[in-house]
């Protein structure tokens, strides 16, 4: 027969404090192996040169310093980038970009789309990114610039969002600061306009934000307006980031 093991070994010394845990040299990648989604990537891909050569046909049909300025197309710009470094990421199976970063890109091309469409796209005289009192022609390229930079891309976005990405990776902290730099574009807006002539006809980018007519208390206050619609949209996304199914896991 064995002798019964000892609960308490005596001669042991004491382990002084807990374990120490050294990093380990392998990568997680050597753990796990990276999935890749190529539909994804390509869709992404996809998306990026739409925008980009939205944005590239709006500044031949403007100037660049002009085009630019405009909200939409800035976050277009923004979308751009996002998208292409997302397919990136997507086709060599790494980790995808911060919420922080899709989600801002996401709800600003949102805000542009619904301003153009429930505020701009049915005023007298309507929203031109050139200038013009005319409304452009269908099927010509100023009509094809609003359409892409004001609906394609959008919708783009929001399939990307609701068929390609993880539902639950926004969080409602993240809202505040996606307020940042909408509130940085009206301070831009506002300077630009101080230091153009009168009689410039693109001073005010939109109508809404037009000093000279309404006056900094009623621009302000329609500014404000705007904020609040933009971060209830934000809180929107978020909600329904938590309450959307979560896309197929699968190597799409």
């Amino acid at each position: 027969m064995t002798a019964p093991i000892p609960r308490d070994i005596p001669d042991l010394p004491a382990i002084p404090g807990p374990p120490l845990l050294l990093p380990a040299p392998v990568p997680a990648t050597a753990v796990v192996a990276p999935v890749r989604r190529p539909r994804a990537a390509v869709f992404r891909l996809a998306t990026a040169a739409l925008a980009a050569g939205g944005v590239a046909l709006e500044l031949l049909l403007s100037t660049p310093a002009h085009g630019l300025s405009y909200f939409s197309v800035q976050a277009d710009v923004l979308l751009a980038v996002v998208m292409f470094l997302s397919a990136r990421r997507a086709w060599r199976g790494r980790r995808p970009l911060p919420s922080a970063v899709t989600g801002a890109a996401l709800l600003y091309v949102l805000t542009a789309a619904l301003v153009y469409h429930l505020l701009l796209a049915h005023t007298t005289p309507p929203f031109s990114m050139t200038g013009a009192t005319t409304p452009p022609e269908r099927w010509h390229a100023q009509w094809a610039a609003l359409q892409i930079l004001h609906t394609v891309i959008p919708a783009a976005a929001l399939l990307d969002w609701l068929l390609l990405t993880p539902a639950a990776r926004l969080h409602l902290r993240q809202t505040a600061s996606w307020l940042v730099y909408p509130l940085a574009y009206l301070a831009f807006s506002l300077t630009r306009a101080a230091f153009l002539p009168p009689s410039h006809p693109a001073r005010y980018l939109y109508p809404f934000l037009d000093a000279a007519a309404h006056g900094y208390r009623s621009t302000l206050a329609n500014a404000l307006l705007l904020g609040l619609a933009i971060y209830a949209l934000s809180v929107l996304l978020v909600a329904l980031d938590h309450t959307r199914p979560t896309p197929v896991r699968h190597r799409c």
